[in-house]
């Protein structure tokens, strides 16, 4: 499917490595502290790896963008990473300046050292083709320090970012075991599946819906699609049924004509194959309550699926071979609306067949539920992963094949 060098093709004993790893971590917003290192527990296995084999790993990454709240340096991240390496991990908040050249020039064979936010660098997220950013601030600065160029960083592989697709271009490169993982495991989802396959659809970028369902019911990826949560809202709006303005108000944004088209077309041409909720929840008197699709105008917001609806998902996965989830049922980090989330996610547990888990709520909901480790899979990426379920070209994994023709394996 891919052609590119992976960990085991390159040498490493005493070479320097710069690893791009996507350690992008949800923060609380009041105390600016990570909540959730999963996306750094998963590269550890590539860096141990790297240090076993005596590299120099110098760990190239970001943390949001320029003007968010939660863009911030990454030293809170190389102590995670330590922590879960059990092994030192030296921090200069600096890229492509002196004090980050002195480090790596400092570094012995087995050390690891992480550099500052990537996305400090305006050049970093220039909007540039591959062979401009092979030439860019950051690629002139950084590759004459390194001896091969490793690629982790799955989460990111969608966007065609210096760090991401540059450095391929001008030295060998290889993807990390993470990414590999990653590309094995939709490859199982998105490629010859086991049926009966099941794909459950939810979060709220309902105008990109249409297309998913589309790829994986026109190209035969899925038997049978569920929606919940806003997209499966917007879909009920769709086919005709009032929601009521609190339930229409996340989505304002998205209840176009032309997704109303859209989402019209893809139900009359798939029917029966689309499953959409028969009941969603609302909150009553401070509690949760299940109510009827046809009663949501007065009902207040949809918080959940109702209890039918998480009956009728269930016995539908619960008879599936595969089944792949992206985006959670409802509002699940208010207390009495993970319900539904977390019935969908024991399902396909319980269905024993190959379970999967995609984008970074979604993964966020099953560590709540500490469901992860009992999933077949849980991917890493959002955008990446959504990019992949769209068969659309993923620039980083370009870029590895890229240098893999230039380069060859075994470098």
């Amino acid at each position: 499917m891919f052609d590119f060098n992976t960990l085991g093709d390159l040498r490493y004993d005493g070479r320097t490595v710069l690893l791009r790893a996507d350690v992008n971590c949800p923060m609380d917003r009041e105390a600016k502290r990570i909540i959730n290192d999963v996306r750094i527990r998963s590269i550890v296995c590539t860096v141990r790896e790297l240090m076993g084999k005596r590299a120099k790993v110098v760990v190239l990454a970001h943390q949001s963008r320029k003007g968010k709240w939660d863009f911030t340096d990454l030293s809170q991240h190389a102590a995670l990473l330590s922590k879960n390496l059990n092994a030192p991990v030296r921090y200069v908040d600096d890229v492509i300046g002196e004090e980050a050249k002195a480090a790596i020039c400092d570094m012995a064979p087995g050390e690891v050292l992480m550099l500052g936010n990537a996305r400090a660098l305006d050049s970093e997220t220039a909007k540039l083709e591959m062979e401009e950013h092979a030439r860019g601030e950051l690629v002139r600065e950084l590759a004459p320090f390194f001896d091969c160029y490793v690629c982790d960083a799955f989460g990111a592989a969608h966007r065609s970012q210096c760090s991401l697709v540059g450095f391929p271009l001008v030295m060998p490169s290889a993807c990390g075991r993470l990414m590999a993982k990653e590309i094995y495991a939709l490859s199982m989802i998105f490629v010859n599946p086991r049926r009966p396959s099941v794909f459950v659809l939810g979060g709220a970028k309902f105008g990109d819906v249409p297309h998913m369902i589309d790829r994986v019911l026109g190209a035969g990826t899925a038997d049978t699609v569920i929606l919940v949560g806003l997209v499966g809202n917007a879909f009920l709006a769709a086919r005709g049924v009032d929601i009521g303005k609190a339930s229409r108000a996340p989505l304002e944004d998205e209840l176009t004509e032309e997704n109303f088209r859209e989402a019209q077309r893809v139900m009359g041409l798939y029917g029966q194959r689309i499953i959409l909720p028969s009941d969603v929840a609302v909150e009553k008197d401070g509690k949760r309550a299940s109510v009827n699709i046809g009663d949501m105008a007065e009902s207040g917001a949809a918080l959940d699926i109702g209890d039918r609806s998480i009956e009728k998902f269930r016995k539908v996965l619960l008879a599936s071979r595969t089944s792949f989830m992206s985006g959670p049922a409802g509002m699940f980090e208010k207390p009495g609306f993970e319900i539904g989330t977390k019935a969908i996610m024991t399902a396909m547990v319980d269905s024993r067949g190959l379970a999967v888990l995609g984008g970074g709520h979604t993964s966020a909901a099953a560590e709540r539920f500490d469901l992860a480790d009992s999933m077949s899979y849980v991917s890493t990426g959002g955008g990446a992963l959504e990019t992949f379920l769209l068969n659309d070209p993923l620039p980083a994994i370009s870029a590895l094949e890229c240098s893999k023709a230039k380069f060859g394996i075994g470098q």
